[in-house]
């Protein structure tokens, strides 16, 4: 029984100093590591971000493009400026008899930014164009404020 009570004593101090946590130096020093690798990968990250953006617009553009097509086959003609994109979506009484859509499954898409795609008749083809205003939503820009499909 005597040893029993030997072998659950409190530790001494020595025996508690062993058995402590990091030291402050230790914890300092760890710190310093991640915040360098955050500073080296950090950018490299974001701007990974913002060229994955402007990938995705572009897609985007082509399948609002080609959805454009497949609606000129049913209708024989793109919309108007008026009519814009939500053409894609809801026919007009001018081509209700026509239209076979809808053209998009699930909707037509916000840009990556959040922002909606325009749509501009008469600049390059008959179709006219698809594109986003990029990053800062405004006309003209680069880097990331670059506008997409112009």
């Amino acid at each position: 029984m005597i040893s029993l009570v030997r072998r659950f004593q409190p530790l001494t101090c020595t025996a508690a100093r062993t058995r402590a946590g990091y030291s402050l130096m230790e914890v300092l020093i760890a710190v310093a590591i991640i915040a360098v690798l955050a500073t080296l990968v950090g950018p490299r990250l974001l701007g990974q971000l913002d060229r994955s953006k402007q990938t995705a617009a572009r897609t985007q553009i082509r399948m609002i493009e080609t959805s454009l097509d497949t609606m000129r086959l049913d209708i024989g003609r793109y919309p108007t400026q008026d009519e814009g994109l939500a053409l894609l979506q809801t026919p007009t009484d001018t081509v209700s008899g026509l239209w076979a859509g809808p053209y998009l499954d699930g909707g037509l898409p916000d840009d990556p930014w959040g922002r909606p795609y325009q749509y501009r008749v008469g600049v390059g083809s008959d179709r006219g164009q698809v594109f986003s205003y990029g990053g800062d939503g405004q006309e003209g820009g680069s880097g990331n404020d670059a506008d997409i499909g112009l």
